[in-house]
């Protein structure tokens, strides 16, 4: 089997044929953009196998430099590079026994990244350990046959990186280097996908759900996308009505797998991480623009699939402003909420959901914020805005897109330049037609201040349950949006209960 085709699982792995040197590359990228601190990956074969060559690769595709000096550590046994994770590379051949591991510092490598191991049959730690082992045979670098056992947890993890590189081939992409992007909040991957001729994005969400039954009642709740054909189909539908969505090149709706146009990497923040005003204003704008024409609930693909986006309903909204009573609340108090004060908490929300009965709705693309919108300095009037990340879009308040863009969560907005992107929405809006303003005046205080409840909860959460301390860091500035926002009459019982709890005061 050669690499052109996607190998079949065996109860312990595979064997693919590599032919070429750039085909053994290309194995190197697919399994370095799932690699993750902790594994250990095996390089046996004889001398001049390739595994020095192999590792190489790999190494320079963790560190993103495809110039960086990777000697073999033949003679000093051990090299480490500082790529993401940290990876140590170790050539075993000439060790004297295991005791000569942890002399080289093999347990900390392993625990602290990941480790590359050459001549692993030297030791019986490794051999039992290593959850990836790669086996090259072959004399001629042209042509090298593959065998790679993995556990199940890795297998899972290199076989869904191979059928991303098969999906790539199948969309004429198969030879493109493939680069992962950061990871953040969401549980979607993303690479940046490059050759010759083309720039692009890949999305890597396979329809798994979430694990759990809480966070499945959630996500069902809060109307979370669970599969890609909502954004296929609303990136289409937006692209066709004029604004900038990334252009779809290819998708597996079924595998979860999306390649398209890649937007770039410049945003509406200086270099400093500093708003930049009137990026911001162009992107209020932008929403007006949106917002000011009827948006159906009925949108399709170009292939024909139907999407029916959802209701920002009010069991939506509370089951979002509910994430801080079940995480800050117990940050703040050092204890659980009583049943009598979930009950008051409910209470003072469902007060302000009342007080938006008839107001505008139309869609909202839900994370209207600096991370997923991309400047298009190049393009003209709405265009200027790269929309991203709008898979969760929904029918609800308009209120609440131009609140997650003014009270941007990531960065300080003063409030002079919130007024600012208010003013030039509500000019916008009525210019384009008749405009309650007071009435969306209200629901943009309440959408802040539900948007920002929210927040607090889930940056708690992905502190305390998923071990992201960074999230932290913007504790207080949500606090100060919540200030600045709770003094708007619509918001008087969450305002009066937030200051009873001690939600407002910062740790």
């Amino acid at each position: 089997m050669s690499q052109d085709e996607l190998p079949a699982p065996l109860a312990d792995g595979f064997t693919m044929m590599l032919e070429g040197e750039e085909a053994s590359h290309r194995l190197a990228q697919d399994f370095a953009v799932v690699m993750r601190t902790g594994d250990m990956l095996a390089l046996s074969g004889e001398l001049g196998a390739g595994k020095t060559t192999f590792a190489r690769a790999l190494l320079r595709h963790l560190a993103g430099d495809d110039a960086l000096e990777v000697p073999s550590p033949t003679y000093t046994l051990v090299q480490t590079y500082e790529t993401r994770p940290k990876a140590t590379h170790f050539d075993l051949y000439r060790i004297g026994g295991e005791d000569d591991l942890v002399e080289l510092g093999f347990e900390e490598a392993a625990e602290t990244g990941l480790v590359l191991v050459e001549w692993p049959e030297r030791s019986t730690l490794v051999m039992e350990e290593a959850n990836i082992h790669l086996t090259l045979s072959g004399d001629s670098p042209e042509r090298r046959e593959a065998t790679v056992l993995l556990t199940p947890e890795a297998a899972a993890r290199v076989e869904r990186s191979l059928a991303v590189r098969a999906f790539l081939r199948a969309a004429g992409h198969g030879t493109a280097h493939r680069r992962p992007f950061p990871a953040d909040a969401s549980a979607r991957r993303y690479e940046h996908i490059e050759n010759a001729d083309a720039s692009l994005v890949l999305m890597d969400a396979p329809a798994n759900g979430p694990v759990s039954d809480a966070a499945r009642l959630y996500a069902q709740t809060a109307h979370l996308a669970q599969e890609v054909l909502p954004f296929v189909a609303l990136a289409e539908t937006l692209e066709a009505r004029g604004f900038s969505t990334p252009h779809i090149v290819a998708a597996d709706l079924s595998a979860g797998l999306v390649l398209m146009e890649y937007l770039g990497d410049e945003g509406i923040l200086d270099a400093a991480g500093r708003p930049i005003a009137e990026r911001y204003e162009a992107a209020a704008l932008c929403l007006a623009e949106l917002h000011a024409r009827p948006f159906g609930r009925h949108v399709e693909t170009s292939d024909g699939l139907a999407y029916e986006i959802p209701d920002f309903d009010r069991a939506a909204m509370m089951v979002e402003v509910g994430l801080l009573v079940d995480w800050a609340f117990p940050r703040i108090k050092g204890r659980r909420a009583s049943e009598e004060e979930r009950a008051a908490f409910a209470n003072v929300w469902n007060s302000v959901f009342d007080a938006l009965a008839g107001t505008e709705t139309n869609l909202l693309l839900r994370d209207f914020h600096s991370p997923n919108i991309l400047w298009q300095g190049e393009r003209e009037g709405c265009r200027r805005i790269g929309l991203l990340d709008f898979q969760d879009a929904m029918i609800g308040p308009t209120a609440y897109d131009l609140a997650s863009l003014a009270q941007d969560v990531r960065v300080d907005m003063p409030a002079e330049l919130e007024a600012r992107l208010l003013a030039a929405y509500r000019a916008a809006r009525s210019t384009a037609g008749p405009f309650d303003t007071p009435g969306f005046d209200a629901a943009y205080a309440a959408m802040a201040a539900q948007r920002a409840t929210k927040i607090l909860g889930i940056f708690v959460r992905l502190h305390e349950r998923d071990g992201k301390p960074q999230y932290l860091r913007h504790l207080p500035r949500i606090r100060a949006y919540l200030r600045r926002t709770l003094g708007h009459p619509v918001l008087a019982p969450v305002a009066a209960l937030y200051e009873e709890w001690g939600i407002l005061a910062d740790d």
